[in-house]
């Protein structure tokens, strides 16, 4: 983390985390989405296999196998978007402010040819 603002040479330093928090819920929605698709094909193919046991056992298997794979999609997609937002927190976002004048920038502007 950047130890002091290249502006003021504050240390009171604070993130934004703006990709991070973006990318994550982007990343839940997508992959719980996508786990139900799935589960939902799954939970058809379940249906048709449980039908021997009766009506009941197809439609608890079928209801069952939605809800958990939404619930692993998004939380599988829900990681893998942080992760993403985090690389663009830092590499391309300024994500650091500073507490004491406000003045927003990334980890690496610290050099003297910054633009201000």
């Amino acid at each position: 983390m950047a130890e002091q603002c290249p502006n003021c040479q504050s240390t009171r330093i604070g993130k934004n985390n703006y990709g991070k928090k973006t990318a994550g819920v982007v990343g839940a929605s997508a992959g719980a989405y996508g786990g139900y698709i799935a589960a939902t094909a799954g939970a058809r193919a379940g249906a048709a296999l449980g039908a021997v046991a009766g009506p009941v056992g197809a439609t608890v298997g079928g209801i069952g196998g939605a809800v958990i794979g939404a619930l692993l999609g998004g939380a599988t997609g829900a990681s893998a978007g942080v992760i993403l937002g985090d690389v663009l927190d830092d590499r391309v976002l300024d994500n650091y402010h500073c507490l004491e004048c406000g003045y927003s920038f990334s980890a690496d502007s610290g050099s003297e040819n910054d633009i201000r």
